[in-house]
């Protein structure tokens, strides 16, 4: 049985509901086939709290030894399921987390390296949620709050210990309950946000040469 770590986060910022978890809970202990051999989702929720959430991250991984990590966060101003490309080397955070912390210009790893590429095959995955027709876009920043944290994290934890697993984060829009506070907020429906990840995670286990498709910005 290979075994997939999904993550997702707490509410935060005044909010009561976090996408990132509610898609991750709903597929906990959903079981996928990929070549004749099972893959089955871990979902662990993280705390929105920097050194906290990495910690639980790494917890997970410990025990799990997991062949897949991919976490989910919430990006709200975004309309796009967000694979991320790059996760860099500094907490630089806009508001409190939820234990009251506000990092500025701070290394998420003293000495660490500048940062991590993603190892999830980003623009396969891309390219297999545009075909199952849900919107997706390559980011090139995964922000400088708790979702940057712990992707750094994962990625310096999995280049430490020297192991096969693939991993990544992944951003999502608002639920539409979410938006509704927020005129003309993008949102999507927690069921289209939950067959992308399943869409993804499937992706990301069968790619493992990612295509070469462009995804640049300008800006």
């Amino acid at each position: 049985m290979t075994n997939i770590l999904l993550t997702g986060f707490e509410p935060f910022d005044q909010d009561t509901v976090n996408p990132s978890w509610e898609v991750a809970r709903a597929l906990a202990d959903w079981t996928l086939e990929v070549d004749g051999v099972s893959a089955r989702v871990h979902a662990r929720q993280l705390p929105c709290v920097f050194g906290q959430a990495s910690e639980v991250l790494r917890q997970a991984m410990q025990e799990l030894q997991p062949q897949l990590v991919v976490c989910l966060g919430l990006a709200g101003t975004r309309s796009d399921i967000t694979p991320e490309r790059v996760a860099i080397n500094v907490d630089d955070a806009r508001i409190p987390d939820n234990a009251g912390a506000q990092p500025i210009d701070q290394s998420v790893v003293a000495d660490g390296p500048v940062a991590y590429w993603s190892t999830l095959p980003i623009k396969a995955i891309a390219r297999d949620l545009r075909t199952a027709g849900i919107p997706v876009s390559v980011s090139n920043t995964a922000g400088s709050f708790v979702c940057n944290h712990v992707f750094y994290a994962l990625m310096h934890a999995l280049a430490g210990q020297g192991l096969a697993a693939r991993g990544g984060f992944v951003h999502l829009p608002l639920l539409p309950q979410q938006a509704a506070r927020i005129p003309g907020a993008p949102s999507m429906a927690l069921s289209t946000q939950v067959e992308g990840i399943q869409v993804l995670l499937r992706t990301a286990l069968t790619v493992r040469d990612d295509v070469q498709e462009t995804a640049g910005k300008l800006h």
